[in-house]
């Protein structure tokens, strides 16, 4: 019998910058916070002025959604983690 050679393939990117994408915090609507907590939540988390907070939160009754906050891996999902403890539904995406 002959000895088999097992070859992996090379993972490459197109660039180096790609393994270090920001990740996106979003807030999805839901039928239970009511707008003035989120505002407040939002706040409260990310130091935003009401103006932005309120816009944010706007874009998440309008729309379904919001990007509230984009960072490292590990801030997003400490982010995350900390809006899941005040009731919001948030989830993680890579940036684009």
């Amino acid at each position: 019998m002959g000895s088999t050679t097992i070859t992996r393939p090379e993972v490459t990117t197109d660039d180096e910058t790609e393994l270090d994408r920001d990740w996106r915090v979003v807030v999805w609507n839901d039928p239970i916070n009511l707008i003035s907590y989120v505002v407040y939540v939002l706040r409260l988390t990310f130091g935003y002025s009401l103006a932005k907070a309120t816009e944010l939160t706007m874009e998440v009754h309008n729309n379904g959604r919001s990007i509230v906050s984009s960072g490292p891996r590990e801030k997003a999902e400490s982010e995350a983690h900390t809006l899941h403890g005040y009731g919001l539904w948030a989830t993680l995406e890579r940036d684009l």
